[in-house]
C-alpha cells in the first residue's frame, strides 16, 4: 500500500473530526465571545469601560468621557486526542475503527473546550445567595436583581447553565415549567435540552464543577467569558510500519479566560 493513502484518511476523517466536535461535543463554546484564527500563544481581548454624559458651558469644551479600555489576556494551550488502531485488527472488527476513535477524540476536545470555559466562570466571586439550598425561584430571582444592578445587558445574549439536579428542580417551578406562564411553544417537556426564559437560554450541563455537595452554576453575559482559538479542530491519522498500526490524532489550540467578572452570577446550589 502506498504511503500517500494517508492523505486520503487525513482529509475525509479531517471532515468527520470537526463535524462530531460541534454536534456532540461542545456545548458552551457558541454562549462565549470568540476570536478565532489566532495568531501566536496569546489572545487579547479588550474590556471597555462606562461612559458618562455631562453638560458643557456656552462655546465650551465638549466634556470628554475617557472611557476606559484595558486588555485582557488569554493563553492558548495545545490538546491532543489521540489512539491506536492495529492494522489486522481492523480485519477482525464489523465497525470502523478509525471513525470511532476520531468521533471519540472530538467528543473529548468538545469536552475540553467546555471544560476551559467552566474554569473561567469558577473564578466568579458574584454569588446569589449560598450553596445551602438547591435552584430556587428566589434563588434565581436574586441572580436576575444581580445581573440588572450591574446594568448587564438584556440583550438575548444572556446564558445560564446548570446541573441537571437544577434542571430538574426547576422542572417544579410553574413559571418555568407551566404553559400558562411560558405558553407551550417554550415548554421543556418536549424533548430539548435548552429553553427560553427570562430572556435567557437555560441549559443543563454534566460537566459543571461540584464541590462537596455544591453543584456550580452559572447565569451570564456573552461578553463576559472569552474562548480563542488558535487552531480549529483537526485530525490526523498515520500509518506506523514499526507497529503495523494507525496512529489516529485529533487536536486543537484553544483557550479561555473571564473578561468582566460583572457579567457572572454564581448560583451554588445543594446538591446530594
Amino acid at each position: 500500500m502506498s504511503t500517500s493513502i494517508i492523505n486520503a484518511f487525513s482529509k475525509q476523517y479531517g471532515d468527520q473530526v470537526h463535524v462530531a466536535y460541534q454536534r456532540q461535543g461542545t456545548k458552551l463554546r457558541n454562549t462565549v465571545r470568540q476570536r478565532n484564527n489566532v495568531k501566536g500563544a496569546i489572545a487579547v481581548f479588550q474590556k471597555v469601560g462606562k461612559g458618562s454624559a455631562s453638560t458643557k458651558a456656552r462655546h465650551g469644551k465638549v466634556p470628554v468621557m475617557n472611557v476606559d479600555h484595558t486588555p485582557v489576556e488569554c493563553q492558548l494551550y495545545d490538546y491532543y486526542a489521540g489512539d491506536w488502531v492495529d492494522r489486522l485488527d481492523e480485519i477482525k472488527a464489523d465497525v470502523d475503527e478509525q471513525k470511532v476513535l476520531t468521533d471519540a477524540g472530538a467528543y473529548a476536545l468538545g469536552r475540553k473546550t467546555d471544560e476551559i470555559i467552566i474554569a473561567e466562570l469558577d473564578k466568579s466571586t458574584n454569588y446569589a445567595l449560598d450553596g445551602t439550598t438547591g435552584l430556587t425561584k428566589a434563588k434565581v430571582l436574586e441572580a436576575m436583581e444581580m445581573l440588572g444592578n450591574a446594568d448587564v445587558p438584556d440583550d438575548g445574549q444572556r446564558t445560564a447553565v446548570v446541573g441537571w439536579s437544577q434542571w430538574a428542580e426547576l422542572l417544579q417551578i410553574p413559571e418555568f415549567a407551566d404553559a400558562d406562564f411560558v405558553g407551550d411553544k417554550d415548554l421543556p417537556w418536549k424533548g430539548t435540552q435548552a429553553k427560553n426564559w427570562l430572556g435567557t437560554l437555560w441549559m443543563p450541563h454534566s460537566g459543571l464543577t461540584k464541590s462537596g455537595s455544591v453543584r456550580y452554576c452559572y447565569w451570564y453575559h456573552k461578553t463576559a467569558i472569552g474562548h480563542a482559538c488558535g487552531a480549529e479542530v483537526k485530525s490526523e491519522i498515520t500509518y506506523h510500519g514499526d507497529r503495523a498500526a494507525w496512529f489516529v490524532n485529533n487536536m486543537m489550540s484553544q483557550g479561555s479566560v473571564l473578561i468582566d467578572p460583572t457579567g457572572v452570577v454564581s448560583l451554588r446550589c445543594l446538591e446530594a
